[in-house]
């Protein structure tokens, strides 16, 4: 797997990472982990996908100006499940 690190961006504030796998069928394994924390969390990325590839974005929640413990606690929990995925 390929993955670049999480970019924080400031207009709006919000974490960015693209997750590049080997093939769908381990996309698709991320993807589920992803949705089942997403539940859990009441956190809900923007999530672009294609064969091999994903990009998420976590955006704040309503009211919050920086970017917080649970929107990085999110991310790290994004960076396990992709590791796991490939093992």
């Amino acid at each position: 797997m390929m993955a670049q690190e999480w970019r924080e961006r400031i207009r709006p504030v919000r974490l960015e990472k693209r997750y590049e796998f080997r093939d769908y069928a381990t996309l698709r394994d991320f993807l589920d982990l992803a949705a089942e924390l997403s539940e859990r969390k009441g956190l809900y990325p923007d999530m672009g996908f294609a064969k091999n590839y994903v990009n998420i974005t976590i955006h704040l929640n309503d009211g919050e100006q920086v970017i917080g413990d649970d929107q990085r606690l999110f991310a790290q929990q994004l960076d396990g499940f992709a590791d796991k995925v490939e093992d």
